[in-house]
């Protein structure tokens, strides 16, 4: 098992696709989502979404690495074949029924069929009820999203273990095509504000890292403690500031959303969340000992601080949006509970040590990538959007997320052609650039290559 967590994880934090998603750039959040009230009230579409979806993927890897990686050698290929559904239906005048699914035939060296290369993502389904004007309660899975940043979302309190697999490593992308959580969730809204709670309760224990079955609803990942969150967004002069207090087992944190306009093309924004919570290392290291993926007492090989204290995240920025709808988004994200500066010589230093070292090593770098949280402290995040910029019907995408420790960076290029009503093909191109003792340079993964095809209905 631990074999194919060491894959996944090099699939996922490399670059490397062993199948994709979604790519339509609609759904990546603009500079006028970003000015928008965190939360609205339901609507219903005018008709529902569905499409096929072909990708192809080859992958490239690193030379020789300073922290020998687990075996076996993640797949070089992978081809996916995806129907892709997302619709909502009225049932009565005041009762919603909202889905979103994907069903997923895949192939690639070294994947086992079928228990690896059938599966279904059952993202959300859930009933919208009004009982009375502009009040809302929501029962089933839902896919909660806060924050108005793009690159890291320290409000986001239900984005850990909700990833599913993707071609897009834009982190717009994993936020809006993710497994939801099953809640209650119970919402008013009133002129210049709204008022929100949710109950996600635990259904099971948590499983271990890059697990889960071809067509289980993965509770263990999305529902494996119980949870509670209240949330407040007002609308005060030009600020639309969201409120937020979270707790998961016990454990609170608070948050807080702002967004300001700057004339007519700008948008200044930040987030920021804080709670006691313990370092990332032991954090991770009792999530193994939890799940079994480690043995009891399992050593701590990096100098850590054992104990909780108050941790904070913060991401900052702002974009920019032409007249021709090219936008720019710049970010600065700060995890303060993730890898500082002398954290990541440690980690070379130790990783050099053995193979057992360097498992358990590769271990906390997994479970960053399943908690969809930052492994360093700091990182800088840019984004370019060029929608029909350069020719109609062609829709042009970039981001970049640096380390400023080291200067490593992933990078990724997304394009994408409408060939009419229909048909849209495209692809993308990423990289993991740095030094061999580099964040994203010391990962197996060098980059890979997507090619994609989708057929809408």
């Amino acid at each position: 098992m631990k074999r194919a967590v060491f894959a996944a994880l090099t699939l996922v934090a490399a670059g490397t696709a062993a199948s994709a998603q979604d790519s339509d750039l609609d759904r990546i959040p603009s500079a006028a989502f970003q000015n928008a009230p965190p939360e609205s009230a339901p609507a219903a579409p005018a008709h529902g979404k569905y499409f096929l979806e072909n990708d192809f993927a080859w992958s490239f890897e690193h030379g020789a690495l300073a922290v020998p990686y687990p075996e076996p050698i993640p797949s070089r290929w992978s081809d996916r074949l995806s129907f892709d559904g997302v619709d909502q239906w009225a049932l009565s005048g005041n009762l919603t029924a909202s889905y979103s699914d994907r069903f997923i035939l895949s192939e690639a060296d070294g994947v086992e069929f079928p228990s690896q290369s059938v599966r279904n993502d059952l993202r959300e389904a859930y009933l919208t009820w009004e009982p009375v004007t502009q009040t809302y309660v929501e029962v089933g899975r839902i896919n909660l999203r806060n924050g108005v940043a793009l690159g890291f979302n320290p409000t986001d309190f239900f984005r850990d273990r909700t990833a599913v697999s993707q071609a897009s490593l834009d982190p717009s992308a994993l936020r809006e095509d993710r497994l939801g959580a099953a809640m209650v969730r119970i919402q008013t809204i009133w002129d210049g504000g709204s008022l929100s709670v949710v109950y996600a309760p635990k259904l099971e224990a948590p499983s271990p890292l890059f697990t889960g079955s071809g067509f289980t609803p993965d509770f263990d990942h999305t529902n494996a403690a119980d949870r509670v969150m209240l949330s407040a967004n007002f609308e005060f002069a030009d600020l639309s500031p969201q409120l937020l207090v979270y707790n998961a087992s016990g454990h609170t944190k608070f948050g807080l959303d702002l967004s300001y306009p700057i004339g007519q093309s700008i948008i200044a924004y930040g987030e920021w969340s804080g709670g006691r919570a313990p370092d990332m290392v032991v954090d991770a290291i009792q999530f193994g000992e939890r799940t079994g993926m480690l043995p009891p007492a399992a050593p701590i090989y990096l100098p850590t601080d054992p104990g909780r204290k108050f941790q904070n995240d913060l991401a900052v920025g702002a974009s920019w949006t032409s007249a021709a709808k090219f936008t720019v988004n710049l970010e600065y994200h700060f995890h303060e509970a993730g890898f500082s500066k002398q954290d990541w010589r440690d980690w070379f230093a130790v990783g050099a040590g053995g193979s057992q070292e360097a498992s358990e090593l590769w271990f906390l770098r997994g479970y960053a990538s399943d908690q969809q949280i930052p492994m360093s402290q700091q990182q800088i995040f840019l984004r370019i959007d060029a929608p029909e910029t350069i020719a109609r019907h062609l829709d042009v995408s970039g981001f970049v997320l640096a380390d400023p420790y080291d200067g490593s960076m992933l990078t990724q290029l997304a394009a994408f052609y409408d060939l009419s009503d229909s048909w849209s093909a495209g692809g993308y191109v990423s990289a993991n650039l740095g030094g061999k003792r580099s964040e994203w340079g010391s990962l197996p993964g060098a980059g890979s290559v997507i090619f994609e095809v989708q057929r809408f209905f």
